[in-house]
């Protein structure tokens, strides 16, 4: 260790020598060899004279993160170690079993084999429990031990020792490591007569051709007289991808986006291939959980009146990344621009101060600006949609069952009961009513710490009061305690709904992956059911996208 440190500081001090005795020209060039010489000195100090030993790998992440604290959170160190999972995320691509896993207990789950994967193939389902890995019993290890143990090089081979949940017997399971892709298009059918549906789930390396795939599919189908585009929940991804998948709708050499860097310098960025469907009508889903590249689509579309957006605000990411080998397999990223859709607006919902404090745009900042066809448009906070639906909404409660495992616990036994027994229909697949007794046993059987907000108010109220020394409204809140159903009971009547939707997407992904819970969800989809209806009625989509202006805020 003393050597390594020894090197960094050599390496360090000779970089400070060029920058002030050779090239620097102001204060801030000097500033900054002066504190790269104080930090490698200080890491140098820390690591051989601290009183208990210290990794020298935890100090460089520890002061790397202190760095980049300051600044917005997407700029970020990226150590050896995590460069895996970063490049898995830019490139859907990494090399495994191809299935996602849980804690449970002491063990670790198979959650989901992806389909055709070499653990689907294998025969995982979800629920086995892994016991082993090449021999090596990995009770009580953690989700990122096991999984780092399962990964590899494409075609190596690893053995895995599995507890069957159907038998409860132990099979060692051979499995020939393969390149996992991860799909960027998760689903694509036919939703109604002529209308086309696609959800695009990131923007990875290959998205652009998987949507082109989806497209042409499509076409081969039957005839695609409209389609609907589903950006909710996707986070977004690389900047280029989103330009390319713009090409397959807007004319080649059309102007998408714009970005601006620290010196003002501008970058106008144009579709570069002859679009699929240039004439198609479009209906774009967007959500608070759309983001960044997802984003300059939906927007980008907006502002081109070449779609309209059915759903809720997005999340309002407008900053471009990049990043920077920092050597010995590190990297930075960091923000180096924003991003300026094509009416010249900016989605960009926070500005970040130089101490990383977030700051709403005001609305006294938000700006008026018009895309191609005259209608008004704003920025100062994502991107509004042309038809807002109501708020998507999924209780605490609910939410609770499913962090807790419960949900995961009820598609074990279920299956355990019902394995043999196939799904007749996926679309219209729901448990009955006796399914659900079941599971409320297993509710009310169970210790659940959840509590509404409600409740968590009235015992904030209480314990003010008390502080206060008020006694008066002791029986008013009495009588509110009383009025209150936030029991186990009542929240199993109340959101009776939800909860079984949750169920039923458990289920559904044992007998058909994730392809079959987005098909069974289709159906009771308020946002694709009013883009079907927007789609039929020629009428009103020329309206919205010829005069209709958007909500300010």
């Amino acid at each position: 260790m003393k050597r390594t440190f020894f090197k960094y500081l050599l390496v360090a001090t000779a970089i400070v020598t060029v920058v002030i005795g050779g090239t620097a020209k102001d204060k801030r060039t000097f500033d900054l060899g002066r504190n790269m010489e104080i930090m490698v000195n200080m890491m140098h100090v820390l690591s051989n004279e601290y009183v208990d030993k210290v990794d020298a790998d935890e100090i460089m992440k520890n002061g790397a993160n202190g760095i980049t604290s300051m600044l917005d959170p997407y700029t970020t160190f990226i150590s050896e170690k995590e460069r895996p999972s970063f490049e898995t995320m830019i490139s859907g691509r990494y090399g495994g079993i191809g299935s996602l896993i849980r804690k449970k207990d002491e063990y670790v789950i198979i959650a989901e084999p992806y389909k055709g994967s070499p653990a689907d193939k294998a025969g995982l389902k979800i629920g086995d429990k892994i016991v082993a890995i090449d021999d090596k019993d990995i009770r009580g290890m953690e989700i990122g031990d096991v999984s780092a143990m399962l990964r590899g090089e494409p075609n190596t081979t690893v053995k895995v020792t599995v507890e069957r949940l159907i038998s409860g017997e132990r099979e060692v399971v051979k499995i020939r490591r393969q390149r996992i892709a991860l799909p960027s298009i998760t689903y694509f059918g036919y939703v109604a007569d002529g209308v086309g549906y696609i959800r695009h789930a990131d923007f990875t390396e290959k998205c652009y051709d998987d949507m082109r795939t989806a497209i042409l599919e499509l076409q081969k189908e039957g005839e695609l007289k409209s389609l609907i585009l589903d950006y909710r929940n996707n986070g977004g991804g690389l900047l280029h991808t989103a330009i390319d998948v713009l090409s397959l709708f807007v004319p080649k050499g059309t102007m998408v986006v714009e970005t601006r860097g620290r010196d003002k310098q501008s970058h106008k960025l144009y579709t570069q291939h002859e679009p699929l469907l240039p004439n198609t009508p479009l209906a774009v889903l967007i959500n608070g959980n759309s983001a960044s590249a997802a984003e300059i689509v939906a927007g980008a579309i907006q502002d081109l009146d070449r779609g309209v957006l059915i759903g809720r605000r997005s999340f309002g990411k407008g900053l471009v990344q990049t990043t920077y080998p920092l050597g010995y397999n590190a990297q930075l990223k960091f923000t180096v621009a924003k991003y300026y859709i094509p009416s010249g607006r900016c989605i960009q919902a926070v500005n970040y101060s130089h101490d990383g404090q977030r700051e709403e745009i005001p609305d006294s900042l938000i700006k008026e600006f018009k895309t191609a066809r005259g209608r008004k448009v704003y920025d100062g906070g994502g991107i509004m949609p042309d038809k807002k639906m109501a708020p998507e909404y999924i209780s605490s409660f609910a939410l609770t069952l499913v962090y807790m495992g419960l949900i995961d616990d009820f598609g074990d036994e279920y299956m355990k009961r019902n394995h043999a027994k196939p799904i007749e229909n996926i679309k219209t697949f729901s448990i009955s009513d006796e399914d659900y007794a079941e599971f409320s046993k297993m509710v009310m059987a169970r210790d659940i710490p959840y509590k509404s907000e409600s409740r968590t108010a009235l015992e904030k109220l209480r314990k003010s009061l008390a502080n206060e020394r008020n006694t008066s409204l002791n029986e008013a809140l009495d009588a509110i305690d009383k009025g209150l159903k936030d029991d186990k009971e009542s929240n199993l009547k109340t959101f009776r709904k939800e909860i079984v939707e949750q169920i039923n997407r458990n289920i559904v992904l044992r007998y058909a992956y994730a392809e079959g819970v987005i098909v069974n969800s289709l159906g009771g989809d308020s946002d694709i059911n009013e883009a079907i209806k927007l789609l039929s009625n020629k009428e009103e989509y020329d309206r919205i996208t010829t005069k209709q202006d958007t909500e300010r805020k």
